[in-house]
């Protein structure tokens, strides 16, 4: 076991390798952790949303999100154009508690600016709202089981850039 890197910074994924960094962080936390079967944890939309990594100096991935938005984001948001979706936010467990998750968060709402959309949503695991809350998010609509797990909607306004 290594220890907990200190500095880290986010970038959205462009090369394939990049893209193969954070589907690998997803198969450790929500395949690996969670027990999310893994046909349920890759989806269609992967082709065409937006991800985000974090790493360390030497290209380690220590956690990912991705943004789907457009018509890809309109099942998840209410069909709101305006409105991207967050979601697929995993963070390596020795990462965890350095802010890596937060940092992801804030790289998305970027990401959704550069878009020019006005707000973002997510499907939160009941166990994060706190996290979410803390970044201004704000949870609507009743809990619902995904995964197998329970879930709020959130949502978060954003100023377009």
């Amino acid at each position: 076991m290594t220890s907990a890197p200190s500095a880290y910074s986010t970038r959205r994924a462009v090369e394939e390798s990049d893209r193969q960094a954070c589907f690998q962080v997803r198969k450790e936390v929500f395949v690996g952790e969670q027990n999310v079967p893994e046909e349920l944890e890759y989806d269609a939309h992967d082709v065409t949303a937006v991800h985000v990594l974090a790493v360390t100096a030497d290209g380690t991935a220590l956690g990912t999100g991705r943004l789907l938005h457009g018509a890809d984001a309109a099942g998840k948001t209410g069909g709101d154009p305006a409105v991207g979706s967050l979601g697929r936010l995993a963070v390596n467990r020795e990462a965890r508690g350095l802010g890596v998750g937060a940092a992801l968060v804030r790289a998305i709402e970027d990401e959704a600016r550069t878009l020019g959309l006005a707000a973002v949503d997510l499907h939160a695991q009941t166990h994060a709202l706190g996290f979410y809350e803390r970044l201004g998010y704000v949870a609507y609509g009743p809990e619902f089981p995904d995964a197998g797990m329970p879930h709020r909607a959130m949502r978060r306004e954003i100023r377009p850039a």
